[in-house]
Protein backbone atom coordinates (compact mmCIF):
# COMPACT_ATOMS: atom_id res chain seq x y z
CA UNK A 1 0.00 0.00 0.00
CA UNK A 2 1.59 3.30 -0.89
CA UNK A 3 1.29 5.85 1.82
CA UNK A 4 1.51 10.09 1.82
CA UNK A 5 2.19 12.50 4.56
CA UNK A 6 1.57 15.83 4.26
CA UNK A 7 3.27 18.54 6.47
CA UNK A 8 3.00 22.69 7.01
CA UNK A 9 -0.24 23.44 7.50
CA UNK A 10 -0.89 26.39 9.29
CA UNK A 11 -2.95 29.71 10.00
CA UNK A 12 -1.15 33.26 7.77
CA UNK A 13 -2.43 36.61 6.89
CA UNK A 14 -3.85 37.04 3.35
CA UNK A 15 -0.43 38.04 1.91
CA UNK A 16 1.67 35.85 3.10
CA UNK A 17 3.55 32.30 2.54
CA UNK A 18 3.27 28.94 3.43
CA UNK A 19 5.18 25.99 2.32
CA UNK A 20 3.55 22.26 2.29
CA UNK A 21 5.36 19.07 2.18
CA UNK A 22 4.37 15.65 1.09
CA UNK A 23 6.14 12.41 1.30
CA UNK A 24 5.85 9.57 -0.81
CA UNK A 25 6.70 5.71 1.42
CA UNK A 26 8.06 3.27 -0.16
CA UNK A 27 8.18 3.90 -3.60
CA UNK A 28 10.07 6.22 -5.86
CA UNK A 29 8.39 9.89 -6.44
CA UNK A 30 9.49 9.56 -10.22
CA UNK A 31 7.41 7.33 -10.51
CA UNK A 32 4.13 9.00 -10.06
CA UNK A 33 2.07 11.59 -10.87
CA UNK A 34 1.06 13.97 -7.61
CA UNK A 35 -0.58 16.66 -7.18
CA UNK A 36 -1.92 18.79 -4.58
CA UNK A 37 -5.96 18.93 -3.78
CA UNK A 38 -7.84 21.02 -1.79
CA UNK A 39 -11.47 21.52 -0.89
CA UNK A 40 -13.15 24.02 1.44
CA UNK A 41 -16.40 23.71 3.46
CA UNK A 42 -19.49 23.49 1.04
CA UNK A 43 -16.94 22.94 -2.04
CA UNK A 44 -16.18 20.01 -4.60
CA UNK A 45 -12.54 18.98 -3.85
CA UNK A 46 -10.55 20.55 -6.63
CA UNK A 47 -7.10 20.30 -8.41
CA UNK A 48 -4.89 22.62 -7.25
CA UNK A 49 -1.39 21.69 -8.84
CA UNK A 50 -0.59 18.65 -10.52
CA UNK A 51 3.08 17.17 -11.75
CA UNK A 52 2.94 14.33 -13.70
CA UNK A 53 6.22 11.88 -13.44
CA UNK A 54 7.76 13.32 -16.34
CA UNK A 55 7.79 17.01 -14.53
CA UNK A 56 4.74 18.49 -16.73
CA UNK A 57 2.81 20.76 -14.52
CA UNK A 58 -0.60 22.25 -14.25
CA UNK A 59 -1.98 24.76 -11.64
CA UNK A 60 -5.52 25.83 -11.22
CA UNK A 61 -6.22 29.05 -12.87
CA UNK A 62 -6.73 31.22 -9.58
CA UNK A 63 -3.24 29.71 -7.94
CA UNK A 64 -1.19 29.96 -11.24
CA UNK A 65 1.69 32.84 -10.31
CA UNK A 66 1.20 32.37 -7.31
CA UNK A 67 1.74 28.70 -6.31
CA UNK A 68 4.89 26.49 -7.12
CA UNK A 69 4.91 22.84 -6.90
CA UNK A 70 8.00 20.91 -6.79
CA UNK A 71 9.66 17.56 -5.88
CA UNK A 72 12.80 16.52 -4.37
CA UNK A 73 13.41 12.60 -5.56
CA UNK A 74 16.40 12.68 -3.08
CA UNK A 75 14.04 13.44 -0.07
CA UNK A 76 11.08 11.46 -2.09
CA UNK A 77 9.17 14.82 -1.43
CA UNK A 78 6.53 16.85 -3.13
CA UNK A 79 6.22 20.96 -2.11
CA UNK A 80 3.99 23.09 -2.87
CA UNK A 81 5.12 26.84 -2.15
CA UNK A 82 2.15 29.21 -1.87
CA UNK A 83 2.90 32.76 -1.88
CA UNK A 84 0.29 36.05 -1.99
CA UNK A 85 -2.52 33.69 0.20
CA UNK A 86 -5.59 35.00 -0.24
CA UNK A 87 -8.97 34.31 2.51
CA UNK A 88 -10.73 31.91 -0.63
CA UNK A 89 -7.76 29.65 -0.10
CA UNK A 90 -8.59 28.32 3.22
CA UNK A 91 -9.03 24.67 2.67
CA UNK A 92 -7.72 21.15 3.25
CA UNK A 93 -5.03 20.10 1.56
CA UNK A 94 -4.51 16.86 0.12
CA UNK A 95 -1.30 15.20 -1.57
CA UNK A 96 -2.60 12.45 -3.84
CA UNK A 97 -0.13 10.34 -6.01
CA UNK A 98 -1.21 7.74 -9.29
CA UNK A 99 0.92 5.47 -10.96
CA UNK A 100 0.01 7.43 -14.28
CA UNK A 101 2.19 9.03 -16.14
CA UNK A 102 -0.10 11.91 -17.44
CA UNK A 103 -1.17 14.35 -14.20
CA UNK A 104 -4.33 15.02 -14.40
CA UNK A 105 -6.03 17.91 -12.25
CA UNK A 106 -9.55 15.30 -11.12
CA UNK A 107 -9.26 14.07 -7.81
CA UNK A 108 -10.78 10.89 -9.43
CA UNK A 109 -8.19 9.69 -11.14
CA UNK A 110 -6.00 9.80 -7.71
CA UNK A 111 -5.49 6.09 -6.21
CA UNK A 112 -3.06 7.31 -2.97
CA UNK A 113 -4.22 10.35 -0.68
CA UNK A 114 -2.58 11.76 2.74
CA UNK A 115 -4.45 12.70 5.33
CA UNK A 116 -4.89 16.37 4.94
CA UNK A 117 -3.42 19.90 6.26
CA UNK A 118 -5.52 22.38 6.91
CA UNK A 119 -4.80 25.81 5.93
CA UNK A 120 -6.46 28.72 6.86
CA UNK A 121 -5.83 32.34 5.79
CA UNK A 122 -7.26 35.34 7.31
CA UNK A 123 -6.84 39.26 6.83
Amino acid sequence: QVQLKEYGGGSVQAGGSLTLSCVLFDQPISRYSMGWFRQAPGKEREGVAVMSSTGSTSYLDSVEGRFTISRNTDKNELTLQMNSLKREDTAMYYCAADPSTIGTMKPSWFSYWGQGTQVTVSS
